[in-house]
This record gives structure tokens, sequence and C-alpha cells, in this order.
């Protein structure tokens, strides 16, 4: 049997955003202290889950970090863990504009460690992406699979692993690499489905579609039906937010329950099947009962066409098991959160 974490005071870039705030909630609702580190660039400050603290800032700034982690040192109460979310996203606008990747999520990053090293814990979870893989030679993705990212988004988020592996060799520095693709839903729990997905802009698959079924757009551009695939469109891979959230800190736990230098923590998570852009949008029609219009553009650049991870050694060696394995299923928390989010 596992052991609970023991983790109690965790600094959480980005916990303002959608992924990082699911999992802030997770740990208050845990007991931990989740001290939260944003900008707020795409998100706001009521965001923020309840119980958190808040430090607005941003993540370039070495010195304003080192302050952080050394105040909490000196009070006798320094940090346990990190949890690292803060970066841009998109892989297109990525395609478009690669120095704003490497900049904010590769170089800040980097300042983010320095202060680690000086101040912070030995542990650290990277909030990476399956995006690394790049065109996969077999399906569904293995960890030891070729790293090879398509667009700057990837390569950027590879950057961070390759420091990552630098600073714990010759740092010890403990730390976990989560690799994921399209992550949706919204959190269920005693106070209904709260903590959904809205980014400012959005861009993603599913609240895209469900936009439409509220009337906030007129139809549903899908990007290329000429892929080497059933449909024609795009597969990805979809976890629910939720599900992602126990894996971040089932990680962190990992991390502490390790030898005095643990291998690194790299795992993929996803639900190992993978759902054309067709099927997404089908299923957003069987979940809302609207029609859902949809018009065919040319692809985007950087697009591969199948990406599927598995996620059995994490199974194997962190005991996690998702608990929304059906796509109807994800998108009815999304629906059930829009719908509320858009009629306040």
């Amino acid at each position: 049997m596992r052991k609970g974490p023991s983790f109690v005071k965790i600094f959480v870039t980005g916990g303002a955003g959608y992924i990082g705030g699911n999992v802030a909630a997770l740990l208050i609702e845990k007991g931990h202290h989740a001290v939260i580190f944003d900008n707020l660039s795409h998100s706001r400050r009521s965001a923020v889950p309840a119980g958190a603290e808040f430090i607005e800032g941003e993540l370039a700034d070495r010195a304003a970090l080192e302050r952080i982690f050394r105040a909490a040192a000196e009070e006798g109460k320094p940090f346990d863990g990190v949890l690292h979310f803060a970066a841009l996203i998109e892989a297109g606008e990525s395609m478009e504009h690669p120095e704003l990747y490497f900049r904010n999520n590769s170089a800040s990053t980097l300042s983010l460690l320095e202060a680690v090293l000086a101040w912070g814990p030995r542990r650290f979870v990277f909030s990476s992406t399956a995006a690394v893989y790049g065109e996969p030679e077999t399906i569904p993705i293995q960890e030891d699979a070729r790293l090879a990212p398509t667009n700057p988004y990837g390569q950027s988020k590879l950057l961070v692993e390759q420091m990552l592996a630098w600073f714990h060799r010759v740092h010890e520095l403990r730390y976990a690499s989560l690799r994921y693709f399209n992550v949706a839903g919204a959190h269920e729990g005693p106070q209904g489905v709260t903590r959904g997905e809205a980014h400012e802009p959005e861009s993603h698959l599913i609240p895209l579609v469900l936009d439409v079924a509220l009337g906030r757009r007129p139809f549903i551009r899908i990007y290329g039906d000429d892929y080497p695939s059933p449909d024609g469109t795009c597969i990805r891979d979809y976890i629910h937010v939720s599900d992602l959230a126990d894996a971040h800190l089932l990680a962190l736990s990992a991390l502490g329950a390790a030898a005095e230098k643990p291998s690194p923590l790299i795992y993929n998570f996803g639900n190992g099947k993978g759902f054309s852009v067709r099927e997404v949008v089908e299923s957003a029609r069987r979940v809302t009962g609207h029609p859902i219009p949809a018009e065919v553009v040319p692809r985007r650049p950087g697009d591969p066409a199948v990406l599927v991870a598995s996620s059995q050694k994490a199974m194997r060696e962190l005991g996690w098991k998702p608990r929304y394995v059906e796509l109807d299923e994800i998108v009815r928390t999304a629906w059930i959160w829009h719908q509320k989010r858009y009629s306040m």
C-alpha cells in the first residue's frame, strides 16, 4: 500500500490557470498549503482557489523568486516542493512566434530552477507535454520513444526537460516530468462541477465546440480532413483534469519517498485510446443535443496526425488510475461547467 503524501507547503507556478488551479485546489482539499505564483496573463485573480496564498509576479524575475524562497526558509517554513505549470501552451502560435515560447517557457524556467537551487526544495514536478515526441514512430507512445518536437512549443518544453536532467545529475534535484496531451473536463465535487477549462483567448477543441452549442460561436473549425486517420482528422489523447490533478500529487509524493538520489520520474498521462476531431464534435452533439455546425479549413503547421500516449508506466509505478475513461463523460463535465459559467 502506498504511503500518504508527506508534503505540506507547495509552491505552484501558474496556479491561477486551468490545470494548475485544479491541482492547487486538490492540494488544499488534502490539507496542504498551496502558494500560487502567477502573472495572471491568461487568467484572473478570481480563478485562484479559495484557501491558497497568492503572489502575483513574473517567472523571469529570479530576484523575486529568491526573495520568496528565502523568506519561507528564514521563517522556518520552507517549501516542500514545486509544481511548475506556468507556460505558454499554443502550438500554433509557437510556429508564428517561437521567440515567445523559448523566452517564456524555457528561459523563465531557468530562473525558477536557479532560485530553487539557492533556497528552495529539491522536489520539482514539471508540467511537460507529450508534444516533446513530435510525430510518433509507434502508437501508443511510450516514455522511451524518440524525442523530436515538430513545433517550438514542444521544443521549449523539451529544453526544460533537458535542463532538469542536468540539474538532477549535477545538483541532485529530484524531479518528475509529466507528459500529457489534451486536458479537458471540469472537477466534480461536493460543490458540484467547478474549475472548468477557459483560456483567454480560447483555442482548445472541447471548449470551442461547447461555445458553438451555447451560441457563442456560429460553427467549429476543423483544421484539415486529409490526415492519415479513419475520418481524415487529427487524433488526440484526452485526459480529465481531475485525473491529471491526482497524477501530480502522486508524482510529488513519489519524489519524497524515493531514495537519496532517485532516478528522474518520467510519465505519460492520457486515455490510451485517442479520439479524432470529428469524434469530439460528435460527442459534444450527443451530450449537448445541439447540431454544432462544423467547417473544414486548411491544416495548421506543426500539427502531427496522431498523438496517443501510453499511461501503463504511471499506472504500474504510481498506482494511478483514471476515473474518466469515456469521452462523453469528459465532455459532460465540461458542458455542465460551461453552462453554469455563461449563464451567470
